[in-house]
């Protein structure tokens, strides 16, 4: 886990993509830092959130290719 500082207006959703790379992480972030929901959709300044460990990114699945006949 590791500590952020807001800048003012900045959103939850901003944070998670440019720190964690994911957008999607604001649960994750929600669920870290108890009551933050609370203060509404953008932060002040100087405001101290923990943020997560970024996930490993999930590889792509490979399709194989038939290139010749075959079912």
């Amino acid at each position: 886990m590791t500590d952020y500082i807001t800048i003012e207006g900045e959103r939850l959703d901003q944070i998670a993509w440019r720190e964690l790379g994911d957008a999607h992480l604001v649960p994750a972030i929600l669920a870290a830092n108890p009551g933050l929901a609370a203060r509404g959709a953008t932060l002040p300044a100087g405001l101290r959130i923990i943020l997560p460990e970024a996930p490993d990114p999930k590889p792509d699945p490979v399709q194989p290719i038939r290139l010749w006949g075959g079912s």
